[in-house]
């Protein structure tokens, strides 16, 4: 659970819809939130045990389904490649960077 946050954020953002509805908030309340494993257990009214066992699960399904789907990797080589094309003034440049996102679809 000491993974960086804003990745973990990122992933919930994407994926987090997929996960269980006590997975999610749990998950969500300690990344995005900042609570403590014992708020959370008594926010959600379950054991300290079972508000680590949910973000250990959670994290673990949001991994897996970036490790399948790419979809966070695939939305920052899109916006590095935007970046590439605003700093860009050649036509040519931006056409073949404005292709690369394009094949990223």
């Amino acid at each position: 659970m000491n993974e960086d946050r804003a990745y973990i954020c990122r992933l919930i953002d994407i994926y987090g819809n997929v996960l269980s509805e006590r997975q999610k908030d749990v998950v969500d309340l300690y990344y995005n939130e900042d609570l403590s494993l014992a708020e959370i257990s008594e926010n959600c009214g379950i054991t300290r045990q079972g508000v680590r066992d949910a973000i250990r699960h959670g994290v673990e399904t949001l991994h897996n389904l970036e490790k399948s789907l790419g979809f966070c990797a695939k939305g920052d080589r899109v916006a590095k490649i935007a970046d590439e094309i605003l700093k860009s003034d050649d036509v040519l440049e931006i056409h073949r960077l404005a292709e690369q996102i394009k094949s990223e679809a």
